[in-house]
C-alpha cells in the first residue's frame, strides 16, 4: 500500500487540509475552512469565536487561535482530537466532490505531511501520530458504510 500524503492545499488531495477552502455550517453558522471552526473551538469567548469565524484567510485563523491573549478552553486538551472531527466530518459531508476524493483513496494511509506537527501530522520524521490523516480514515470508514447500507 502506498501511503497519500497531503499537506499544502495547492498540491494533489490538498482538499484534506484545513486551509483548504470548503467552507460548511455547523450550529447556524458558516466557516469557511476547518481550521476557522477548530481555532474558534479552542475559546469560551463568544466574541473572539466570533472574530475568528468572520476572519478572511484560514492562516490568520490560525494566528488568532495561538494567541494566548485570549484564555482558551480548560478542557482543551481533552476535547481537541473530537473539535477536529467534528470538523472534518462536516467538511467532507458539505462537499460531494470531497467525498468522492476520500473514497477514491481507498485503503490506503492518508498522512498528513506536515514536517513540524507531531500531532496532527507525522513530523519531520515521519514519527509524528497523525491525527488528521487517522480523521480522514475514520470519516472515509464512515462514507463507505453509509453507501453499503
Amino acid at each position: 500500500m502506498m501511503a497519500i500524503e497531503f499537506y499544502s492545499t495547492k498540491s494533489k488531495y490538498g482538499e484534506f487540509s484545513n486551509f483548504a477552502a470548503f467552507g460548511f455550517r455547523i450550529d447556524g453558522h458558516w466557516y469557511r475552512t476547518s481550521e476557522h471552526y477548530f481555532q474558534a473551538m479552542k475559546f469560551e469567548d463568544e466574541d473572539y469565536q466570533e472574530k475568528i469565524r468572520e476572519t478572511k484567510s484560514p492562516m490568520i485563523a490560525a494566528r488568532l487561535g495561538r494567541s494566548r491573549k485570549v484564555k482558551i478552553r480548560d478542557d482543551w486538551e481533552e476535547v481537541k482530537v473530537d473539535v477536529m472531527r467534528t470538523a472534518v466530518r462536516a467538511k467532507i459531508h458539505e462537499h460531494d466532490e470531497l467525498q468522492e476524493l476520500l473514497l477514491g483513496t481507498g485503503e490506503e494511509p492518508l498522512i498528513e505531511a506536515a514536517a513540524r506537527d507531531y500531532f496532527w501530522g507525522v513530523g519531520k520524521d515521519g514519527t509524528g501520530q497523525n491525527w488528521l490523516g487517522k480523521i480522514l480514515m475514520e470519516v472515509r470508514s464512515e462514507l463507505r458504510e453509509k453507501i453499503e447500507t
